[in-house]
């Protein structure tokens, strides 16, 4: 939840949280920017942003292909909103450069 997230971080200042959005499952694009600014608010420093992809027939189906030009805003609103990285895209899972998102984030 994000209160865990807010009490873990304000244990532990120095170390990074993250967290990790899917999309394409039905959600509106000012629901993936709240969500952003609800992570934000309690003090989330990276965050993940990719498409679900449905992995077989019985698995729910992809109701939204979000555009290239989509990906591209919700990673400007992540700079700008604060995170300290971000990776956004239709091909990021949640695990995405995750060395590579903790050096930047200087952990």
């Amino acid at each position: 939840s994000l209160q865990l997230l807010k009490d873990y971080k304000a244990k532990n200042p120095n170390v990074r949280t993250k967290s990790g959005l899917m999309v394409g499952l039905g959600e509106t694009d000012e629901e993936i920017l709240e969500v952003m600014r609800d992570l934000r608010a309690h003090n989330v420093d990276m965050l993940t942003i990719g498409q679900y992809l449905q992995p077989s027939d019985g698995h729910l189906p992809v109701l939204r292909y979000v555009h290239p030009d989509t990906f591209k805003m919700f990673e400007e609103k992540a700079d700008e909103i604060g995170f300290v990285h971000a990776a956004v895209g239709a091909m990021v899972p949640s695990s995405y450069h995750a060395d590579v998102q903790a050096h930047e984030a200087g952990v």
